[in-house]
This record gives structure tokens, C-alpha cells and sequence, in this order.
């Protein structure tokens, strides 16, 4: 049965990846690497544990790790800027230690490894989705979904906007 995702409301995706410069010295990549998993685990225990109404929620919805040629890239989705925010500068959660961590270890061995994000807030209404075939991904697999139908049986409709046509002038 085809799907959509469950979440109603904006969201933001964060892209954050690292790109290793050199493989061979997995001495000065692998650290950076390990950091991820950490960090990954910590939120997704909160919100097991917020779910459960046990912990304060930290807005982390889900996230998928990918594969590039050059290095894992994450893509993770969140309630709030202001939550993803909250979590980077929280000095007792995994980031800012590894955040510092990266930082000594980069002015050692510069250009060893390279990180990065992108961030996207995304407004109510802002998001379509697709999944066929029982095809879960994405922002699926933070926020489950529901029948394809109760959003809109097109892409436009799912998306909630109206795109012009030439006759609108």
C-alpha cells in the first residue's frame, strides 16, 4: 500500500558528513568517525526515553547514515532549529566534547579529515513524500507513516501548495 510519512507540522533536516582526505591513515579519520555512532546513540535513547515521558524531549526525530566514496554522511531530522542548536552547545551531551575533540586533533594533522552540515528548515506544508512497495526511508524512518491518500493521491497535492500555471499570468 502506498504511504507517506506520519508527521504533520515543519521540521528541520540536518546533513552532516565528514569527507576523509586521507584513507590510508585511518589513525586521524577513525576517531572522527566513532564520534557519530556516540552521538547517534545518545539522542536516539532520549527519545526512546522522551517517547516514554521519562527525559526532556531534545527535538531529535530519526536519523539514516549513508555511504559516500569519500566518507558517511548522516541525515538527521529534528523538531526545531532551536533544539538542534540546544543539543550542539550542550556541554554535558556527546557533540561538544567531540566537537572539541575534532577541533585539537585538526590543527595537528590539517587535512587529514574534513567535516560539514547543512541545515534545512522546512515549513508546515513544505514536505512530500512517497513510499511504494513497502519502501521505508528517509524521513519514514523517523516518523513512521500513514496511507498515501490522507495527504493527496498527487505530489502536488501532498505538498500543499498550488504551483502556477502559465494561464495564472
Amino acid at each position: 500500500m502506498p504511504a507517506t510519512h506520519a508527521r504533520d507540522g515543519g521540521l528541520v533536516v540536518f546533513h552532516i558528513g565528514m569527507t576523509i582526505h586521507r584513507p590510508f591513515r585511518p589513525d586521524l579519520w577513525l576517531p572522527v568517525f566513532r564520534a557519530m555512532p556516540t552521538m547517534l546513540a545518545e539522542l536516539g535513547r532520549n527519545h526512546a526515553a522522551a517517547d516514554r515521558g521519562e527525559a526532556e524531549d531534545l527535538g531529535f526525530l530519526g536519523a539514516q547514515t549513508l555511504f559516500g566514496a569519500r566518507g558517511p554522511w548522516v541525515v538527521q531530522y529534528w523538531n526545531s532549529v532551536d533544539q538542534l542548536y540546544a543539543y550542539a552547545r550542550d556541554t554535558g551531551r556527546a557533540h561538544m566534547p567531540a566537537w572539541r575533540d575534532f577541533n585539537a586533533k585538526a590543527r595537528k594533522n590539517p587535512g587529514a579529515v574534513g567535516i560539514w552540515h547543512e541545515t534545512y528548515v522546512v515549513e508546515e506544508g513544505g514536505v512530500e513524500t512517497f513510499y511504494g512497495n513497502g519502501a521505508r526511508a528517509g524521513l519514514a524512518t523517523a516518523t513512521g507513516t500513514i496511507p498515501l491518500g490522507r495527504r493527496g493521491t498527487t505530489a502536488r497535492e501532498r505538498l500543499s501548495r498550488r504551483t502556477p500555471s502559465p494561464s495564472d499570468g
